[in-house]
């Protein structure tokens, strides 16, 4: 992400307007790789939310994880690939909004299978037919420390 600025908030939360306190990209980029479980948000047929925690990794700027093709998520994004991943804490958060692309075996990053058995202890079998990755590549990542929340709120892009 090349880009760092302040989200776009209402005024009422005091967000800071200059640049000091905003995060590096570093910061956030930690937290998504050292994140065990992932919130995908998505959207179904009907407009309403749907959220699921998955196992996955950052990789190459970008969030990968897997899910069934049939399941809530996987036919969400099929239709609406839209998503926000968010990690699990609220008091240093870090959030990836962007589209979900479905990828083939071959288009996974080589690593993939490797460093996900090393944090899950679940070997992932790429050539399995029915394994199914995505890739989130974000428009846009925002972050922030809750403990000083006007300085350090922080938006990237790229």
């Amino acid at each position: 992400m090349d880009v760092a600025g302040r989200p776009p908030m209402a005024a009422g939360y005091g967000i800071a307007t200059d640049a000091e306190g905003m995060l590096p990209f570093d910061w956030a980029e930690q937290r998504l790789t050292e994140s065990r479980n992932y919130w995908v948000c998505t959207t179904r047929a009907d407009g309403r939310p749907h959220a699921m925690p998955v196992w996955g990794l950052w990789l190459d700027g970008a969030v990968f994880f897997s899910t069934d093709p049939g399941s809530v998520k996987g036919r969400n994004l099929a239709a609406r690939p839209d998503a926000v991943v968010h990690l699990e804490s609220g008091d240093e958060l870090v959030l990836a909004e962007g589209r979900v692309e479905r990828i083939s075996g071959a288009e996974v990053p080589a690593e993939f299978a490797d460093r996900y058995d090393e944090k899950y202890g679940h070997r992932i079998d790429l050539a399995d037919p029915s394994f199914a990755c995505y890739r989130l590549r974000p428009d846009r990542v925002i972050a922030w420390r809750e403990k000083d929340f006007p300085t350090s709120a922080t938006a990237y892009s790229p």
